[in-house]
């Protein structure tokens, strides 16, 4: 009896760059409030729902689809951490229970921050630029984490600019791809 065999190959695109751009984006610009260049507002909530939750949430899945476990816990993860930071600061103001304290925001942070360690850990194996970006991930939950716990304006300030580099990196690794992908050579480094 003959068999006829199927191969399937997976033919979609990197889902990465929407994922590091969702991030980069959003991770930008709550540092750069965190900076102290302007308030806490629906625009950085906006993002947060959108660019830094869903957007990453549908990447972690697409990375799923094409067998890359560390996209897909990086991505989701993340995703799901914008979504419950945007509800940690709005389900006080819809009365749906307490604003956390600073002690509990710094659990927060921390506990995201020692996950953060975990996929740091596993970017030794990886390029450069990974091992760079997710290293600024830990220090940036480090460093936020830090400014919850003691109330230091000046930790929370040198926590915003060190995100605006962490964002900052990322997006730069996803325009690298994209344009690595586009133009079928590296136009713009990536170790």
């Amino acid at each position: 009896m003959e068999q006829n065999v199927f191969i399937a190959k997976d033919v979609t695109n990197n889902p990465a760059p929407l994922g590091l751009t969702g991030f980069g984006l959003t991770t930008m610009l709550l540092n750069l409030h965190n900076a102290g260049l302007f308030g806490l507002d629906t625009m950085i909530m906006g993002m947060g729902i959108m660019m830094g939750g869903l957007i990453q949430i549908i990447v972690g899945i697409m990375e799923w689809k094409k067998n890359n476990m560390f996209g897909q816990m990086a991505f989701t993860s993340y995703g799901a951490f914008w979504i419950s930071l945007v509800f940690v600061w709005i389900l006080p103001k819809m009365g749906l229970g307490d604003a956390p304290s600073s002690t509990a925001m710094g659990y927060y942070l921390g506990v995201w921050g020692v996950f953060t360690l975990g996929l740091w850990i596993a970017t030794l194996k990886m390029s450069k630029t990974m091992i760079w970006l997710f290293g600024t991930v830990v220090v940036l939950f480090a460093l936020l984490s830090l400014a919850s716990f003691t109330g230091s304006h000046l930790i929370h300030t040198i926590a915003g600019i060190e995100g605006v580099i962490c964002g900052a990196s990322a997006l730069y690794i996803a325009i690298a791809t994209l344009l690595l992908e586009t133009y079928g050579r590296k136009v713009l480094p990536l170790p």
